[in-house]
């Protein structure tokens, strides 16, 4: 038997980490005030993302974001508010909280996901 399961790290996860709604997530990528991080596989990525977001898979998560990693990408390093999303909101969460364990403050993630996203009529590329 498990000690903790997903649903217990979802709710440590979102116990400590800011979320914010669709609509509030529009308004950031509107202002460019944010870093727009897509933490799921790289091809759901390319069937679709938010236009100019970062591809991190949470697989690859700390070691992109450490900018002592080889692997590390800049961008997420601008000082910006980093928004995260996955497919409905679980991968985000758990990235989110992640990252605030490493010591980024400035995080947070987009509650539903990119299909919340797209449902809200959100822009979305290819």
């Amino acid at each position: 038997m498990l000690k903790k399961g997903f649903k217990q790290y979802l709710t440590e996860a979102n116990a400590v980490i800011a979320t914010v709604s669709v609509a509030d997530a529009r308004q950031l990528h509107g202002a460019g005030d944010a870093v727009f991080v897509d933490v799921r596989e790289g091809a759901e990525h390319a069937q679709g993302h938010i236009p100019g977001s970062v591809s991190v898979p949470r697989g690859f998560l700390e070691f992109i974001v450490d900018p002592e990693s080889p692997m590390h990408n800049p961008a997420l390093a601008s000082g910006k508010r980093l928004v995260l999303y996955c497919a409905s909101g679980g991968r985000s969460a758990l990235a989110a909280k992640t990252l605030r364990d490493m010591g980024i403050a400035n995080v947070c993630h987009m509650a539903g996901g990119f299909s919340a996203w797209v449902q809200a009529g959100g822009p979305a590329a290819r």
